[in-house]
């Protein structure tokens, strides 16, 4: 698929520019249109890390950029769950053993907000979400050695779920990426994908003590 057009304003990577990322673990379906990322995930594709199951996996699909320093990213999803734990959101990797995954996920016939956070072993948190969610937003700010996870029933009032250690300093790679442990896969769709630029807390931090 060719890249698509692109406008860059303000540090912001608007939905125009997805034609330029990146696949990791591409799925078999997918496209973009109308700037939105469509794609049928793939069957028995995950990312876990040892605690509680025993093993490790690292094969769902991951459609990413790549970002230094300080950040902030949002994006809309929407999926047909149709299995036990199928969920689709935000991924920041650093590595296989550094990663932050949020989303909606589908447990016990219930939808969640989601948020599993990986620094060697892999930790877990749920939050059931009323009702059945047609769609959700999902932001997560990157700064200093932190990440804020955010979710939002209407894009506008985000609700914060997490505040999670992600080692700072080093390139991540952040993006969209969905997974079906148990199932057969489902039709994931993320629109309105952005990243802001922010500036580094501590030199900001720095400039205010050494002003001219």
């Amino acid at each position: 698929m060719g890249l698509l057009a692109g406008i860059f304003l303000c540090g912001i990577v608007n939905a125009q520019e997805l034609g330029g990322m990146q696949w990791f673990n591409e799925p078999a379906k997918w496209k973009i249109e109308d700037h939105k990322l469509s794609l049928e995930v793939t069957p028995k594709s995950d990312y876990w890390r040892a605690t509680g199951y025993g093993f490790v996996v690292d094969d769902g699909p991951f459609y990413y950029t790549t970002r230094g320093g300080e950040f902030e990213v949002q994006v809309k999803i929407t999926g047909n769950f149709k299995t036990r734990y199928d969920h689709m959101g935000l991924m920041l990797r650093i590595d296989e053993k550094h990663w932050i995954k949020s989303g909606m996920e589908f447990v016990d016939g219930k939808y969640n907000f989601s948020t599993v956070i990986t620094n060697d072993f892999s930790n877990w948190n749920v939050i059931v979400l009323p009702g059945k969610p047609e769609f959700l937003w999902v932001k997560a700010i990157r700064k200093k050695d932190y990440v804020e996870v955010y979710y939002s029933p209407d894009g506008k009032n985000f609700i914060l779920s997490n505040m999670a250690y992600f080692p700072e300093q080093k390139p991540a790679m952040v993006g969209m990426m969905a997974a079906s442990p148990d199932g057969d896969g489902f039709n994931a769709v993320f629109e309105d994908f952005k990243i802001f630029h922010q500036p580094d807390t501590r030199r900001l931090e720095w400039l205010k003590q050494n002003k001219e």
